[in-house]
């Protein structure tokens, strides 16, 4: 199936139930007409980080079932798939292999070697500071391998995280077997999770490489040329660089939004959001929540510091159960410029601030993304979180199905399915249409969307002081 202007589901296989099974009777029985397309969460066989460290592409975890039952979701709701281009499981059967023959192996050439990549007397101390890192240290593991011998071998992220050697024709036909099995498989969008972090290359920080960015997502765009599937490179940076991927013409997420609706809830001011709004592409898909935690560092300069500031005081202040130390190392934070919370509780747990913020994102230019936990409008776990001591894990709750039978009930969530069937079905929210962004006063918003061929108007009108909204579609008043 191809990729649909539906709003789209992002949840892991074993978080609405048990498996895909479970998911696919949920979906059917609730979510129905309010979803079009479902992100789902790595499903491949992984050593950690949730899926995110892959040991192969071509089978489903049998935990979660097969990829009939991944087909099956195919069919009813467009799918994106997570492929991890800058990295491999060190427990996968290519790692091992190569740790047991070395350069014999035919797999040597997949991984990046961190000794090899340096030139004698290098990487200097200014080589390993220009680096853009996620650890305070030189992002490298020490490798002991069958033979005897010790490699350093690049290694950005977690320790069961091997960077791939994207230059190499090994890692090129790894690449493109694994992306057009997955299109096989059903998927409408692939999703290039830490692509920016892909290419390496001396006296640079190895973030974002021009040109060699822009050559290896054409190959990986030309390995997809003959199916369904198109790709999402993932960046969490300055809005600038999603918008230099906007103009190569790819889809784009919006990272900056969620800081922004916040700020503009909390504060009552509707001049940001609206700046920012205009500035947007239409080629892109909203976000509020994801699985990770909220991106600070995507809203700096679409908000001024001091309203980032003031933005993550009040979240500390306003949000219910959102605190500093849910966000540090003390609960294996990997990044400090995000915030473990669900955006709900972000917002106090008030239904009336959450729904305005659901309200003003599937406004906005794009295709709205919503997170399960999001869905049901769910408040932070600590539970999960005090157990497992991940700080992300404050937001990704695992759902029994008499939970879900129960919190689709309640009328912030059943406003919000309302909603999203709305934007599903409304011909005003053409991607190839227009979008006209007023502010009446400094705390009042109007957002109108009109299709290409001027036949279908949608117009929603947000008081951010008064919590009040007014939603039209061809005159016609709609209450959620």
């Amino acid at each position: 199936m191809k990729l649909q202007n539906k709003a789209m589901l992002i949840t892991y296989p074993d978080s609405l139930g048990h498996n895909l099974q479970d998911l696919s009777d949920v979906m059917d029985k609730y979510f129905k007409k309010a979803i079009g397309g479902i992100h789902l969460l790595p499903i491949f066989p992984s050593n950690g980080d949730r899926g995110f460290s892959p040991t192969r592409y071509d089978v489903v975890d049998p935990k979660f079932g097969t990829w009939q039952n991944v087909e099956k979701l195919g069919q009813q709701y467009y799918l994106m798939f997570d492929f991890m281009i800058n990295h491999l499981s060190k427990h996968s059967e290519y790692f091992q292999d190569f740790q047991k023959k070395h350069n014999e192996s035919k797999y040597s050439d997949l991984f990046l070697s961190w000794d090899k990549f340096w030139p004698i007397g290098r990487p200097t101390q200014r080589d390993v500071d220009l680096i853009y890192k996620r650890k305070d240290k030189a992002p490298y593991q020490e490798i002991k391998f069958v033979d005897g011998s010790q490699e350093k071998m690049w290694n950005t992220f977690g320790p069961d995280q091997m960077d791939l050697d994207v230059r190499t024709k090994v890692t090129q036909n790894f690449i493109k077997e694994n992306l057009q099995n997955l299109a096989k498989h059903g998927a409408s969008l692939i999703r290039l999770d830490a692509f920016a972090y892909a290419i390496k290359k001396l006296d640079t920080n190895d973030f974002f490489v021009e040109p060699e960015i822009w050559t290896l997502l054409n190959q990986v765009k030309d390995y997809l040329k003959d199916t369904p599937a198109t790709i999402l490179p993932e960046i969490h940076e300055h809005y600038t660089m999603p918008f230099k991927v906007a103009k190569h013409g790819y889809f784009i997420y919006d990272f900056a939004l969620p800081m922004v609706l916040l700020y503009s809830l909390y504060s009552g001011d509707s001049t940001q959001l609206a700046k920012w709004l205009k500035k947007c592409p239409m080629k892109q898909f909203t976000t509020l929540d994801t699985h990770d935690g909220l991106g600070v560092v995507d809203a700096k300069d679409v908000l001024t510091d001091e309203q980032i500031d003031y933005t993550t005081k009040k979240l500390y202040q306003i949000g219910a159960n959102v605190k500093k130390k849910y966000s540090s190392a003390e609960y294996h934070n990997l990044d400090i410029y995000q915030i473990n919370t669900t955006y709900y509780s972000a917002l106090g747990n008030d239904d009336r601030r959450y729904f305005l913020a659901r309200l003003l994102q599937i406004f906005a230019p794009g295709i709205p993304q919503i997170y399960y936990v999001g869905l049901l409008a769910g408040q932070n776990d600590i539970k999960l979180l005090e157990k497992t001591k991940e700080g992300r894990d404050i937001n990704r709750h695992y759902y029994e199905l008499d939970e879900i039978k129960k919190e689709v009930h309640r009328p912030v969530v059943k406003s919000l399915i309302k909603l999203l069937e709305f934007r599903n079905s409304a011909a005003a929210f053409d991607l190839n249409g227009s979008i006209k962004i007023k502010t009446p006063s400094d705390h009042e918003i109007i957002i109108t969307r009109t299709n290409k061929e001027n036949t279908s108007v949608a117009r929603a009108y947000v008081d951010l002081k008064e919590l009040k909204y007014q939603v039209k579609l061809d005159e016609q008043v709609f209450i959620f």
